[in-house]
């Protein structure tokens, strides 16, 4: 980068062009080295410096500051995917497009997983040049899915082939570990003007309420005011956006509102966030006598019909629904057995 005019001066697309490289379809890019050429074109056709760009995400409500924007380009830095998506609305990508970059960021992010880079750092033999930890390390070199080049040739294809079973288990299944936590789950969001409700059962001797909501985390500062039969009851507190993707979030419903009651209708009225309020999962707990349990589960989203007819769901101002698969970040536990 320039320090003059903050323009990119290298590792940008006419350079790609020059050195004969030939930019892959959003569809088939699988690492970081693919998702920065493609987001170098777009900068590049949008004509933007990157002090344009961080000036157009700043009144976004989300500022990506001209050495991130260096860096994503460069490679060197794995966005965050409400960074990536605050980037392509700057430069002007349409909002239809979007979908299939971020199945582009959900690619290069499975090929990063822990699971596949341990798998990397036990079959890459040190010879003093790189340590087997160094050459495993997410996001230098190579991508942690692709085999040390230094292994023989019946070795490559063998850790290409537990790779490739490793990320296919990732996406099919629901793999849950406390921490690291991989998990495949599909739901919906709202935007501007939208809510969702739904109603669930409580036992009546409870003496409290706490909602547990899945949340994709890498869309930040989500807010949404929570109402129980009609009383306020809450707000979902803003959280900052995280690269891991699964987060759960709490709200303490107090006795007053639930005591004595068998099902509770609950609103979630949406206030702002960097793109919208989405919802994968809500676990209900009950406290009675003292003791925590699991009253109820609202499993949200397109393959989980039954569940929403079933807690009378509905949702008004829908941005999205789908499938994501992401982690928990290191130390939390997943709610997916609560």
């Amino acid at each position: 980068m320039r320090p003059d005019d903050g323009r990119l001066w290298e590792g940008t697309m006419s350079e790609d062009v020059e050195n004969g490289a030939v930019s892959r379809p959003l569809e088939a890019v699988c690492c970081l080295e693919d998702l920065a050429r493609l987001l170098n074109e777009e900068i590049a056709r949008a004509d933007l410096s990157l002090r344009d760009l961080q000036n157009r995400t700043a009144r976004m409500g989300m500022r990506l500051a001209r050495s991130t924007c260096s860096d994503m380009l460069a490679g060197r830095r794995f966005p965050k995917k409400a960074q990536m998506v605050a980037f392509l609305m700057a430069c002007g990508v349409p909002e239809h497009q979007i979908p299939e970059w971020e199945r582009a960021w959900e690619r290069v992010r499975m090929g990063r997983m822990p699971a596949l880079a341990e798998l990397e750092r036990r079959t890459t033999p040190g010879d003093g040049s790189e340590s087997a930890e160094t050459a495993a390390r997410p996001g230098e070199g190579r991508p942690t899915w692709f085999p040390d080049p230094r292994l023989p040739g019946r070795g490559r294809h063998r850790v290409i082939v537990l790779a490739v079973l490793t990320a296919v288990a990732a996406v099919g299944a629901a793999v849950i570990m406390r921490g690291d936590a991989t998990i495949t789950d599909d739901g919906r969001a709202f935007g501007e003007g939208g809510s969702s409700r739904f109603t669930v059962t409580v036992n009546p001797a409870n003496t409290g309420v706490r909602l547990i909501r899945r949340l994709d985390a890498n869309i930040g500062r989500q807010r949404a005011t929570v109402t129980v039969n009609g009383v306020p009851a809450g707000e979902w507190e803003p959280l900052p956006a995280s690269s891991y993707g699964w987060a759960d979030q709490s709200i303490e419903i107090p006795a007053a509102i639930t005591a004595g009651r068998r099902t509770l209708a609950i609103v979630n009225t949406y206030v702002s966030s960097t793109v919208d309020f989405n919802e994968f999962r809500y676990t209900v707990r009950q406290r009675i006598d003292g003791q925590w349990s699991t009253a109820d589960i609202v499993d949200v989203g397109p393959e989980n019909t039954a569940s929403e007819a079933a807690h009378h769901y509905q949702i008004t101002g829908a941005t999205f629904t789908g499938r994501r698969t992401y982690v928990y970040p290191p130390g939390a536990e997943s709610r997916e057995d609560a």
